[in-house]
């Protein structure tokens, strides 16, 4: 801005700003790309995406939350439509895909409306009203499901996993799945909650996807300590220790003088007491499995192995976490506490070898448990795999929590589509082209169904509504491009992934069209010196001295 004399008024200073029509634009076009970045990826005939970091490490997948977290995004609105997804994987494990290429739809359509000079405090009214009548018809086109139905479970489980690296035809995981599920599922005030943390899945490489194996208990990747112990151990007595199985360091610093090699072997029996007095302590609480948090002295292992106990140390908090739950054992903070009370039970303690691998298997445990063991080629196809059955399992716990489900293959989006436009005509004001623009966004997840499958989206889209008329679940078979009855093939969905898919791309495009001003920080952060201190307080020689005393020695220049 220019004063009353002609000289500029800096109002923002090192700040880029972009307003009106320009930012909105901007933000729509880098919150699209993300969400185009994706698309590919949807439906059972989606493509995967080879991911590398900065590392050199590798991903592939087509898990769309995967996808966004390893992007590199740099656009404040992008962004947005990132943490949109991340979300629906926090709440309900599933539909992440549909969330990005939901908001960027719903993002483009707005786009035009904007042209036609519509506010867009307008659309997002418009939005808010359109999702919010979206998920009244959404569950009134729901179907009631039930826990004891396991052949639906299993379908629910495959429709999650298809297009991922689980899928095959005579593949389990879908079974291992409802298995894992049903195990983990509690009961609070007659309401079913599912705990992920129940869940327990092992991975090692070797032999095939379908070597894979439910176990019943638990199996730790770990081998035992010592050569001389027993590689197995029937009716276990299970000890879980959080302290190390060592002579104690003194709490103060201490130094000792020897003189004399008389006083050093008089120093080492001690310490050679001390760490047997600790492993007599385990010893005589009767345990014969030991499961260490930290480190076992090998003085201690020798003494453990002589009385015949099984011993692992380094175990993983979470492992052992799990060992308490399956065993029945107290996890003990020290070694004067343990007593034959805190002690857990398992029928066997065995150590297998397992591929280029050993992993101890500890089974019959007292309080029921299972461990899923996955097996593949490779790390990739087992990280692969592991990621499709993690969407299994939330929507399989999903649809037991709630007992509800909807059919796939773009049905209930079709149905969306078509209520929506009889639901717009019934409003007056600029809100109904909103609603309508909603409306055709609901057809981008059947259309993106036919390109990935690779069949005419537009001509599938109008067949789709041409048999919603007579059922309401009617979709795509992506696999044959025939319109069936979803319900009957099985390709099923639970209700909640579908509702929180609608929220989840409203909320993100909203935020992003009330957004009509972004200033950005031009400013560069300064730069640090060695070590991390400011400039001109870590240079070699000068020692944070002021400019010019920072010489050899910090002495002046031309004083050497």
């Amino acid at each position: 801005m220019a004063g009353m004399g002609g000289s500029p008024i800096i109002i923002l200073r090192d700040t880029r700003r972009e307003s009106g029509r320009d930012a909105i634009s901007n933000n729509i076009m880098a919150a699209r790309a993300v969400a185009n970045a994706v698309r590919s990826t949807l439906g059972p005939k989606g493509m995967d995406k080879l991911l590398v970091d900065s590392l050199g490490d590798v991903t592939i997948t087509n898990d769309g939350v995967t996808i966004l977290k390893e992007m590199d995004v740099q656009h404040p609105a992008a962004k947005m439509l990132i943490e949109a997804a991340k979300t629906q994987d926090k709440e309900v494990g599933d539909g992440t895909t549909t969330v990005a290429v939901l908001a960027g739809e719903l993002l483009k359509k707005a786009e035009i409306l904007i042209d036609q000079k519509v506010h867009p405090t307008m659309i997002v009214q418009g939005y808010r009203m359109a999702a919010e009548k979206a998920v009244q018809i959404v569950k009134s086109i729901s179907i009631d499901a039930s826990e004891n139905d396991r052949a639906l479970l299993e379908r629910i489980a495959e429709t999650a996993m298809t297009g991922k690296l689980a899928e095959s035809p005579d593949s389990k995981m879908a079974s291992y799945a409802v298995d894992l599920v049903l195990n983990a599922i509690e009961t609070y005030n007659g309401k079913k909650s599912f705990d992920m943390d129940r869940v327990n899945v092992e991975k090692k490489v070797g032999e095939s996807t379908l070597d894979s194996q439910i176990i019943e208990g638990i199996v730790i990747d770990k081998e035992i300590v010592h050569q001389n112990m027993p590689r197995k151990v029937v009716n276990a007595k299970i000890a879980l220790l959080s302290t190390a199985i060592e002579s104690k360091e003194t709490e103060t610093k201490t130094e000792l003088q020897i003189t004399s090699a008389t006083q050093f072997q008089l120093f080492m029996d001690h310490e050679k007491l001390r760490i047997k007095e600790a492993a007599d302590k385990v010893i005589a609480s009767g345990a014969t499995v030991v499961f260490c948090q930290k480190g076992i002295d090998d003085l201690a292992q020798h003494h453990l192995a002589n009385a015949g106990i099984l011993a692992m140390r380094r175990v993983i908090k979470k492992d052992m976490d799990k060992l308490a739950k399956a065993t029945g054992a107290n996890i003990v903070t020290g070694l004067d506490e343990l007593g034959p009370s805190d002690l857990g039970t398992a029928a066997m303690v065995e150590e297998k070898r397992m591929g280029s691998g050993i992993m101890t298997f500890i089974t019959g445990t007292k309080n029921h448990s299972a461990t899923l063991l996955l097996r593949g080629g490779t790390q990739q196809v087992l990280n692969g795999m592991e990621r499709a059955l993690d969407d299994a399992l939330h929507a399989v716990a999903d649809v037991v929590e709630d007992g509800k489900l909807v059919a796939g293959g773009g049905a209930p989006e079709i149905e969306l589509s078509m209520q929506l436009r009889e639901y717009a005509s019934t409003l007056k004001g600029r809100e109904q082209l909103a609603v309508t623009k909603f409306a055709e966004a609901m057809e981008i997840v059947p259309k993106t169904l036919a390109e990935n499958a690779g069949f005419d989206a537009i001509d599938k889209a109008i067949e789709l509504k041409n048999k919603h008329g007579m059922n309401k679940n009617m979709g795509l078979n992506a696999y044959t491009g025939e319109i069936e009855d979803m319900l009957k093939l099985g390709v099923v969905e639970p209700l909640r992934v579908k509702i929180q898919a609608l929220l989840s791309a409203t909320d993100a495009a909203c935020l992003i069209l009330r957004i009509d001003d972004v200033l950005a920080s031009t400013k560069t952060p300064p730069p640090r010196g060695a070590g991390g201190m400011p400039p001109g307080m870590g240079g070699m020689g000068g020692m944070g001295m002021p400019p010019g005393m920072g010489g050899m020695g910090g002495m002046p220049p031309g004083m050497f």
